[in-house]
This record gives structure tokens, sequence and C-alpha cells, in this order.
């Protein structure tokens, strides 16, 4: 995309297909920012082993604890990846503590590196004691090419030194995590654990990758290509195959045809392309599948290999593998895909005979793949197009933008009529306004942060109004008396009642009347013509004379209730979020300094790992801006949530404020 080029960061998981020694990869490149967590969050749903990659001067920063956790919560085996380790701040040992540390992970170190930082050079993998070189060419060296040898007595005595201490503590650390490696060293090489053969090792290291008790590290400089083939070497042997993720739907569609849509792009020659991750069964293109998520059959046109930003096309694709499709016009994310109606309903008998579950949870339940978690959205921001003319075209943008990311959210407010972006962080809401700009053509103006106050009364009034009119030869006479009190402002929306004489005196024509005139009054407070919230009114009579419309009836209501709530007196409620901000304890102070100044309320400190977790309440419209500010105050070392909490009165100070502002006086 322009926009990574421009700002230098991955804001799209793209995917490329490649093999190396005879092994089939699948790679996406996920985003480390958090306002684009959803990409991380789908393709580690289709995945089946994850690389993380780390800057070796910084260690865990802020937005790898959040990822880390993703990887966790499905389950997904890990490598960690120390790069820039050319860098003057490098560390190998501060970079493993932090692992420990901030992870809650057990790193288990598999190479050390050779030279530090500008001197950095090469690495040597203790499993097979083998030092890797780079060696900078006359061409500038592009790091394809390296230089392997074992290590011999010649070699500088602290390498050696430190390479036998590593990989003696290797040994020891991979026997308590694993029983079967354990029992073959005291069986075998009690007395010399350097003798241990090289393949023994690895396959213990392995399975404890694979059981995740352990997650094996690797350095490098990937922008020099120094440790990456290694990294490679270490993905097939270590990571699971996808044969090795245990997942039910394989065994219960056999050779059966089931995949999950994960992703969805918009291509303007292609139309939708949708990308595949294939549990069993062969994908081949010109043939009709079954969604059944849509219950609808669609005709896959032609199936794709991503290369990025580049396609190629292919005859069939096999199970375990990612393919990009064109044609699937329905199918959105988060989709399950099989060859048709019978091969679903045959895996659901193969389910039912396996568990018992599927007649009582349905045919579906059980052969559906769970599809994506989408997190809800924090920041809400009004979007225009330049003319009328152009709403449909921007209408059309943004439901293919909605189709493409499911953490885009796009409503009309029922109080304004203005169309609302929700969208995970103001860089997510910048990126979506610059690609409707860019792709669809469409200079859209973005608003404000857009606050939905509300109103309610402060006591309880009773107000009497007669209407009195002429039309034609009829005379419309009715007079109305009413109450209005305020009630607990969790209620809701407000509500009407009748006096047991007032509703024994009206048909039902005329409480339809009253009832109408009454939801038109509660649309305009006696403030600022906010919506009211927490009010009841009792309609304790209703008079009128023979003839009287209803819509006059309505109209003496409404102007009966806008003297109640005047004599009632007014009260501006403000929508306050419940804010949980993740920081470490040296940033603690500040962030709770500036939260003093956007009137927050702080309910409770708790500590996670090594950080503290800030649980407050504090007002929407003092929220703009938080995520730039927040990044400012802790260097980016903190992560925030944000979502509706409740209504809650202004005070007088604030509410004047806001009346002035409203004016025009501020």
């Amino acid at each position: 995309m322009a926009q990574e080029r421009e700002r230098g960061i991955t804001i799209q998981s793209a995917a490329v297909t490649f093999d190396w020694k005879s092994h089939r990869i699948n790679l996406i490149d996920t985003p480390g920012h958090v306002d684009f967590t959803l990409e991380v969050e789908r393709a580690l749903r289709v995945l089946d082993g994850a690389v993380a990659v780390f800057d070796a001067s910084a260690g865990v920063e802020a937005q790898t604890l959040t990822v880390w956790r993703q990887a966790e919560k499905h389950h997904i085996p890990c490598l960690c990846f120390l790069n820039k380790m050319d860098k003057p701040a490098a560390s190998l040992s501060f970079s493993m503590e932090s692992i420990r540390q901030k992870l809650k992970a057990n790193p288990v170190l598999l190479q050390i590196p050779v030279g530090r930082g500008r001197d950095f050079t090469g690495v040597v993998d203790l499993i097979t004691s083998q030092k890797l070189i780079w060696k900078l060419s006359s061409a500038g060296g592009d790091g394809r090419l390296f230089e392997s040898a074992p290590l011999n007595q010649s070699d500088e005595p602290d390498l050696l030194q430190e390479v036998s201490e590593a990989r003696t503590a290797l040994i020891e650390q991979v026997a308590d995590l694993d029983d079967e490696f354990a029992e073959l060293l005291l069986t075998d090489f009690s007395d010399n654990f350097d003798a241990v053969p090289s393949v023994k090792l690895q396959e213990a290291v392995r399975r404890v990758t694979l059981a995740r008790k352990g997650v094996p590290v690797f350095c490098g400089s990937s922008l020099k290509n120094k440790g990456v083939q290694p990294l490679l070497d270490a993905i097939i042997s270590y990571l699971p195959a996808p044969n090795e993720r245990h997942h039910d739907l394989v065994r219960w569609y056999k050779d059966d045809l089931c995949a999950l849509a994960f992703k969805v792009l918009h291509d303007k020659q292609r139309g939708p392309l949708v990308f595949l991750r294939i549990y069993s069964g062969t994908l081949k293109p010109q043939t009709a599948v079954h969604n059944i998520n849509r219950n609808s059959i669609e005709r896959m046109s032609r199936l794709l290999v991503p290369f990025a930003d580049q396609h190629v096309e292919i005859p069939s694709m096999a199970a375990g593998n990612i393919a990009l499709t064109v044609g699937l016009k329905q199918t959105v994310t988060g989709d399950t895909i099989v060859s048709s109606k019978a091969s679903a309903a045959a895996a659901a008998r193969r389910a039912h005979t396996d568990s018992g579950v599927g007649k009582k949870h349905g045919e579906h339940a059980t052969v559906v793949l769970s599809g994506v978690e989408v997190p809800d959205p924090v920041f809400f921001c009004t979007i225009e197009p330049p003319t009328m003319a152009k709403q449909a075209d921007l209408e059309n943008a943004l439901n293919c933008l909605q189709r493409e990311d499911p953490s885009l959210k796009v409503r009309v407010d029922p109080d304004s009529g203005q169309t609302i972006l929700c969208g995970m962080g103001e860089l997510h809401i910048e990126i979506i306004h610059d690609r409707i700009r860019r792709e669809y053509g469409i200079e859209t103006h973005l608003g404000p942060l857009q606050v939905a106050y509300r109103e309610t009364v402060l006591h309880k009034a009773t107000a009497t109004d007669t209407l009195d009119r002429t039309f034609g030869e009829r005379r419309h006479v009715v007079t109305v008396e009413l109450e209005v009190r305020p009630v607990d402002m969790t209620a809701g929306l407000c509500d009407v009642a009748f006096t047991e004489e007032a509703g024994g005196q009206l048909s039902q024509e005329m409480k339809e009347a009253v009832e109408n005139g009454m939801h038109s009054s509660y649309l305009q407070g006696p403030l600022l013509g906010y919506p009211l919230q927490g009010v009841t009114t009792l309609i304790q009579s209703v008079h009128m004379e023979p003839g009287t419309s209803p819509a006059m009836v309505s109209a003496c209501v409404s102007r009966c209730m806008l003297k109640a709530l005047r004599l009632a007196g007014g009260q501006v409620l403000e929508p306050v979020m419940s804010l949980e901000v993740t920081v470490g304890e040296g940033y603690l102070g500040s962030v709770l300094g500036d939260l003093a100044q956007r009137r927050g309320t702080v309910r409770d400190i708790q500590s996670r790992h090594d950080d503290k977790v800030l649980l407050a309440t504090v007002p929407l419209a003092e929220m703009m801006g938080y995520s730039t500010v927040l990044r400012t105050l802790t260097s980016g070392n903190a992560t925030f949530s944000l979502e509706l909490d409740m209504y809650e009165a202004m005070n007088v100070h604030d509410q004047n404020i806001l009346l002035k502002r409203m004016a025009g006086l501020l």
C-alpha cells in the first residue's frame, strides 16, 4: 500500500508462498500497530506456527505483548528471532531476560552471535556446534552466501567458552522440559553431555516447541540477510506441519473440501479477492462451492497463489495451503467454504457419531469452522461527502472497506443523522480516510469526535396547558395536565404513564395521540435540544371538546411537556467511558496526572506481570486525541481499551462551559 511505503509500517497483512528445501511455506506478514490488531488476529486464526520478531536492542515492546497474547489464545507454537543484532545497543542477554520476564515465556537459546554491534558477522548453532559466518563480498553482499564450519580450538577462547556453557545450559533446560530426553541423558550420556547426538537434541527441542513448553530463540540481522537461512531451517525443523495441528474438521471431512475465508481484498478489475486457508480436500477453479455461513452456492472462477502484491494463477491447491480466489462475491471474513451441502451433512453425521453432539446442537454447529474474533471499535468520527451527489459513491466505498476490514464499523447516528466511522484508533480512521481519497477518488471530510449528549430533569414538576384553535367551521379545544419526574438514569429512555382517571377517559386513538406527542418531546430536551433520558411522565388529565383532532391533542401534549421540563430544571448527561490502560510502573504517575486533567476517576490499579493496569472512568468528550497523548507520555510503552460505561450528569461548571460553547460564546 502507498500508505505503508510512506509511513514505513505494515498496515495490511501480506501473504507470500515459497519453497525452501523441498518444503512449501505459506508466510503471512502482519502489522505490529495496535490499531490493526484484527490483521494479526485473523492471520493467527489460520496459521500453524508463528515467528515473533524482536528488536535486539529493545526487547519486548508494548505491542509485542498484545500480539503474543493473541498467539497464546490460539495455542500457536512460536519461534523468536532477535533482529538487528548489528545495532550498537543490541544485547542477547537483555532480550532473553525481557522475553522471560515480560512474556512469561521459557526462551530456549539455540544460537550464540559471533561479534557484537557492527562487528556482528554470524552465529554459532548450539545444536550442531557449527559456526555460520557471512562475509561481505565486493558486490555489496546480499547475505545469500555464508560459510559453515565446525568450531575448533583455533577459534577465540571466549567464544569457545561461551558456546560450551550455552550448550550445556541448553541440554539441561531441554531435559527439564522433556521427559524422554531426560531419560536418554540419564541412561546413555550421564557422564558426558557433550556426546549427546545433535539429532536427539533437535528432536527434543521440536517436542518442547510443539508442546509450547519452550520457545526457541534465534538471532540475526534481516536487513543484511544474516541469520535468515537458519531461521527458515528452524521453521521446517521445529514448527508444526499442517497435518500435525489437531483439527477435528479434517477428520470429519476426510478428503472433502473444507476451507476458511480469513481475508477479503477488493480489486478494481477482478472484484473481491478472498483468501482461503484450506484444511482438507483440494480446491480447483471453475467449480461451485458451498458457503455454510451464508447458505449459498458460489462459483469460483480463478485460483491464485499470493506473492505479496502479485498473484500467479494455478490449476489446483491442496490442503494445508493458503489460496487466493476470484468470484466469491458473497463470502466474508470468517465464512466456512465446503464442496457441497452433501459433504457438510456427511461431516455432521461423522461428528455426531464421534461426539454425540450433532443432533443436540444442529448439523451446522459441528461442521462450521470458528470464525475470526473481531474486537470492538474504540474511536468514532463523522464522515461527510463533498456533495450529496457523492453520497452513494461514499456508501459503496464504505461497504467495500467494511468487507475488507471487519474492525471498521459504519453506522448512522440516530440523534444527528450523520454517518459515523467506528475504528480501532486514530491512525486506523486516518488510513481509512486516506484510502477513500486515493482508491475511490472521494474527498471526504472527517469531523471531530462526536459526543451524543443527553438531558434529564432535576426535580418533579407539574404543568397545565390549553390549546384552542378554529379551522374552518370546527373548533379544537384540549387541556392537558401532566407531571414529569426524574428516575434512575440507567433506566434508559423515557416512558409515559396514565392515571386511572385519564386512562379511562381516553379512547385508544387519543392515547396513541398523547404518546406520539410525548415521544416527539423526548427527542428535544429543555437546555440544548438533546434527547431526554431517565424521565417519567404521568398524564394526569386530558379534557377536550367533541370533534378535536388527534393532531391537536399531540400538539398540546408537546407544549405542556416543554413547559413542565422548564419548571423541572434541565441537566445535561454525558457519555462516560470505561478505560483500561496497561502501562509500565515508571510511567504510571504521568498517566494518572493526565487522567486528572481529563476529569477522569480512577477505580482501581492492578498488577499484571511487570505492568500496572489502570481502571478508570473518563468522559468521552475528554478522550479525543488520547492515543497520541498516551504514546507520547509513555514512549509507546502502553496500551488501552475503551468502551461506553454509562450516561452521567455533568457538574455545574462543566455544564456551563458546554452551554457557552454551544451558544457560540466560547
